[in-house]
Order: C-alpha cells, then sequence, then structure tokens
C-alpha cells in the first residue's frame, strides 16, 4: 500500500506564498517495500547534510543553520516516519517548521536552499493521478478497490459500505415485497438498487473526501447507470468497466482499469494542447520561457505545463520578469521553472507538472495566456 499525503490545494497555495530566507526544500525517491526504506533513510541523511552545508556556505546565522539541522536529523532518526513511504518524499524546512509530503509519482532527487520551496514535485503529483480506484460494484457485494502503478491491487476496508443490495434495502432478497405492498416488480427492484447506491456513495463520500484521483466504475450497464445517478464524488471517470465484476479478482479489474486511467491522463493533454494551439494563433499562448516569465510576473497565464524534471537556476525580476540565470545553484539563486510556476499558481492560474515529452516542441514550459501581451 502507498503511504500517500498529498497537499490540498491551500496547503499548495501556502506553500507557494513561503518566503523566508532559510528555506530547505529536499526531494528525493522512496520506496513502499518496509525493509528496503533504511536505504531511503540514508539518502536523505546525505541530502540533510549537503542542505546544511549549503546554508553554513551562504552564510546563514548559526542559530538558524543548528535549528535546521537538528529539526532534519530528527526526520532521519523517526523510525516510524520511514517505516511508511510511497514513490518520493519532498521535505520543506526553515528554523522553525518542517514539513513532509509523500507522493505516488517519481521524482529526481534533489536539495535546493533559497528563500522559497521547490515546488514542482508536487505539482506532478497534483496535475495527475498515476493511482485511483475501482468501485466493484455489484446486487451480490460491492468493493473498493485501490489501483497503483507498481503495487498489487487491494481492497479497502469501508466501515459502511453495505453488503449487497438486498442487506442495503433490508430484505432478504431484492424481489420480497415492502409492507405497504408497493414495492413490486422491477419498478420496486430498481428503488431498492437505487436505495443500495446511495449507501455505497455514502461511505465512500467520507472516505474520498478532499481526495481527486479518478474513480472507475466496475458494473453492469443498469446498476452502473442507477450508481452514476446519485453519485456525489465528482472524479468519477466517464468509463464503465462492463460487466459484473463479482467473479472478477482485485487484480483483474486493476488490471481493466488501468488503460482507463492512462487515457484520462493523455485526454487532459490533448484538450490542453488543442487549447493551446488555437491560442497561438490569437497570440495568447508561448513557449518562449522569457515571455512566459514576463507573463507570469504580469499575472497573464492562466495555464502552464512545466518540466518538472529540467533544472535552470537563476532569479527572476520582481518587477518585469526579466530572467538572470546564475551558473550553478547556491542560497543567492532558484530554480527558474519553480518560480514560474509559483506566481501562476499565486495569480489563481493553472499548473501542470509534465515529462519533457508532453510539452511542445521540447520547450521547458507553455503557457495559456489570459491576454495578449
Amino acid at each position: 500500500m502507498l503511504h500517500v499525503d498529498l497537499p490540498s490545494r491551500e496547503e499548495l497555495a501556502a506553500l507557494a506564498r513561503h518566503l523566508h530566507g532559510s528555506s530547505v526544500s529536499i526531494v528525493l525517491p522512496t520506496t513502499p517495500i518496509t525493509p528496503d526504506t533504511d536505504v531511503d533513510r540514508l539518502r536523505f541523511r546525505a541530502l540533510a547534510e549537503e542542505a546544511v552545508s549549503q546554508l553554513e556556505a551562504a552564510g546563514q546565522e548559526s542559530s538558524a543553520v543548528e535549528a535546521l539541522r537538528e529539526s532534519l536529523a530528527d526526520l532521519v532518526d523517526d523510525d516510524g516516519f520511514w517505516r511508511f513511504q510511497a514513490r518520493s518524499l519532498v521535505v520543506y524546512a526553515t528554523p522553525g517548521t518542517l514539513l513532509s509530503f509523500r507522493l505516488p509519482t517519481t521524482v529526481e532527487p534533489l536539495v535546493a536552499v533559497s528563500d522559497r520551496f521547490h515546488l514542482k514535485p508536487l505539482l506532478r503529483a497534483t496535475s495527475f493521478a498515476s493511482s485511483g480506484y475501482v468501485l466493484a460494484l455489484a446486487e451480490g457485494g460491492v468493493r473498493l478497490i485501490e489501483v497503483s502503478a507498481d503495487l498489487p491491487a487491494s481492497t479497502v476496508k469501508l466501515a459502511d459500505l453495505p453488503k449487497d443490495a438486498a442487506s442495503a434495502a433490508g430484505k432478504a432478497s431484492l424481489n420480497d415485497r415492502s409492507p405497504s405492498g408497493r414495492l413490486t416488480g422491477s419498478e420496486g427492484k430498481k428503488v431498492r438498487l437505487r436505495q443500495y447506491a446511495r449507501q455505497v456513495n455514502g461511505a465512500l463520500r467520507d472516505h474520498l473526501a478532499g481526495q481527486s484521483v479518478p474513480l472507475v466504475l466496475a458494473a453492469v450497464e443498469s446498476l452502473g447507470a442507477i450508481y452514476r445517478s446519485v453519485n456525489t464524488y465528482p472524479h468519477l471517470a466517464a468509463a464503465t468497466i462492463e460487466g459484473s465484476p463479482e467473479h472478477r479478482s482485485d487484480a483483474e479489474l486493476a488490471q481493466a482499469a488501468r488503460p482507463l486511467l492512462d487515457a484520462l491522463h493523455q485526454q487532459r493533454l490533448v484538450d490542453w494542447s488543442s487549447t493551446f494551439d488555437q491560442r497561438r494563433n490569437a497570440g495568447r499562448a508561448s513557449t518562449d520561457l522569457a515571455q512566459v516569465a514576463r507573463a507570469a510576473t504580469f499575472e497573464a497565464v492562466g495555464s502552464l505545463l512545466v518540466d518538472i524534471d529540467r533544472v535552470i537556476d537563476g532569479r527572476i525580476d520582481e518587477t518585469d520578469g526579466r530572467i538572470d540565470e546564475a551558473d550553478a545553484p547556491g542560497a543567492d539563486s532558484y530554480g527558474v521553472l519553480d518560480e514560474i510556476a509559483r506566481r501562476v499558481l499565486l495569480s489563481g492560474g493553472e499548473v501542470l507538472g509534465v515529462r519533457q515529452g508532453d510539452l511542445p516542441e521540447g520547450a521547458p514550459v507553455a503557457a495559456i495566456l489570459r491576454y495578449a501581451l
């Protein structure tokens, strides 16, 4: 099982607003396999030592450096924390705070010391889900199955999930008559299936609250239509795994769901690219790094694709958006691409963290503008 804690939209905005002279960002790939997490801990300790060395080289106050050193060392020594990991870990630290996020996406290791946090790893994880759920719904039973990219599928235990459609209606059989005799035949059965679907939706609502991972429905067409009529989870996929899931294993349903999850990701990028091409013809889209930095500074970027793996060190002028690249990373600079993304977030724009192959023309960024500059 992946132990994931993604930031909410509000938390991401707060991280984007953060400015502090001694801010450390540490990013490293991890493993969810418990016996191997000690290797992750050793890698983190090495990255933490590198961060402290950069702070000392930058001439930061000794009290601030010592506070950060102690906070990072405490995390290294936390056995319970390292026992439960996902595919990557992001840690943000200042002399007075330490925040950690376990992500379902794979990242490149990185240490960044600046006056702001390095956000791109979070943007990839919050842009596109690499995991999801399957709701296996049948009259004879219901399961919620967690699906991830490289771990076995597993059933999620939910206390309030009804056993089956009949028990949800308080009946031994869906064909039982109600005391008044009103619920009979196919119409009566449909009413009871809708009651069942509402109970399932209610059980899922508490578990999925605040999440944005996709939910794929596996059901026969008639029951699937009933469930969709009462569903309140906004990320229920339009596509369905057809047929009764009762005699299909968790692994079989996960295998059927993965192409649907991948299709959701790809369709979002296809839709984005189509809009980008239309706006570019009107002068409202760009892949030029200097122009995008300027547009982000003037709050003109409505939606941004940014390469999460590429790093360009430097600074961006706060007034005109001019880029001043640095020869090497240091406490007096930051990631230019990360800063563009931060400014877009702070202006209410959408930011999608992607790989280079998803960007037009191999550019490090691509932006759809609110207005032409």
